[in-house]
C-alpha cells in the first residue's frame, strides 16, 4: 500500500517517501508549507489513492483538543432531568463523538486530517499527545476506553503561524512541501489543463516566477492562484505573445487580482512600474 500521487495531485518523490514512511511506521505526518501548496489536498488525495474514507477535523482558534474526542452536554441532561425525560439516565445519549472517536471506531482504516493545527492554542498539540501516541482515550462519563480498531493514517497540516511543542514534534514525521519549481509546476498545469497551449504556459510561468521573486512581497502568489490566473487567461483567449513581451517594470500583468491579494503587494508593483518609466 504505497502512495504515488494521483491523476489530480502531482506528488514529488520526497513527498511520496514521507507519506509512505508515515503509513508504514504508523506515525502522524506533519506537513508544512506555504499556503496554496496543497497541504490539505494531500490528505484528500491519499484517501482517494488508497481507497479509504477521509475524516477531516478543521481547527479554529477556539478549538479545544477535547472536542476531537467527545463533548458531554451536561446542560441538556440537566434540562431533560427537570422535564422528566426518560433518556436522562442514559449518559451516552448526551455525549457527542468527536472526529478522533469517529476515526477510532471506523471498521476499516481511514485517513484522518487535522487541518491547520497551528491555529489553535499553544497547548492544543500537547493535549493530544497520549491519544495520538496510544490511539486510545478514556470517557469518564461512561467509564469506557475507546481504542482504535484500525490505526488511522493521520495527516496534520500547519501554516507555521505558531511554533509547535517539541514533545508533539517528536511523535510526528515531518515534511515541508517546497514551493514547486517550474518543471513541477508544468506537470501540475498539465494535470489541470491537459490541452493548454505550451507557449502560453511557458510565458505565464515566467511572469509568475518573476512576480514571486520580487523582494518585499507580503504574500507571494501560490500554486492555486497561478491555476486561477491561467483559467482567466484561457477564458479570454489571451495570446501567449502578449505575455512574452510583458515586463513587470513597465506593465502590470492582466488579472493581477487573481495573483496578488493585498494592496501592499499591488503598491510594490506600481512603484516598480514608476521606477521603470523614470529610467
Amino acid at each position: 500500500m504505497n502512495f504515488e500521487g494521483t491523476q489530480q495531485y502531482v506528488a514529488t518523490q520526497e513527498l511520496q517517501i514521507a507519506v509512505n514512511a508515515a503509513i508504514h511506521l504508523q506515525k502522524p505526518l506533519l506537513v508544512k508549507g506555504e499556503p496554496g501548496t496543497g497541504k490539505t489536498m494531500l490528505a484528500h488525495e491519499i484517501a482517494k489513492a488508497l481507497g479509504k474514507n477521509l475524516i477531516t477535523w478543521h481547527i479554529k482558534s477556539t478549538t479545544q483538543a477535547q472536542q476531537g474526542l467527545y463533548e458531554y452536554d451536561a446542560v441538556s441532561r440537566l434540562r431533560d432531568s427537570q422535564l422528566g425525560n426518560p433518556n436522562v439516565d442514559n449518559i451516552a445519549h448526551y455525549i457527542k463523538k468527536g472526529k478522533l472517536w469517529e476515526a477510532f471506531e471506523a471498521k476499516e482504516q481511514v485517513v484522518l486530517l487535522i487541518d491547520e493545527i497551528d491555529k489553535a492554542d499553544i497547548e492544543f498539540p500537547n493535549d493530544l499527545l497520549l491519544e495520538l501516541d496510544r490511539m486510545e482515550f478514556y470517557v469518564y462519563e461512561t467509564q469506557e476506553t475507546i481504542q482504535a480498531q484500525n490505526r488511522p493514517i493521520v495527516i496534520i497540516t500547519s501554516n507555521n503561524e505558531k511554533e509547535l511543542p517539541d514533545a508533539f514534534l517528536r511523535r510526528c514525521l515531518f515534511h515541508y512541501i517546497r514551493f514547486p519549481e517550474a518543471d513541477t509546476m508544468q506537470q501540475i498545469v498539465d494535470v489541470h489543463f491537459p490541452n493548454i497551449q505550451e507557449e502560453l504556459v511557458t510565458n505565464a510561468l515566467k511572469v509568475f516566477y518573476n512576480l514571486r521573486d520580487i523582494r518585499g512581497m507580503k504574500k507571494r502568489p501560490s500554486t492555486s492562484e497561478f491555476l486561477d490566473w491561467l483559467k482567466l487567461l484561457l477564458l479570454e483567449n489571451f495570446e501567449a505573445a502578449q505575455l512574452q513581451k510583458l515586463d513587470l517594470h513597465e506593465a502590470i500583468p492582466p488579472h493581477i487580482h487573481a495573483l496578488l491579494k493585498n494592496e501592499q503587494d499591488i503598491n510594490i508593483l506600481d512603484e516598480m512600474r514608476k521606477m521603470g518609466r523614470r529610467y
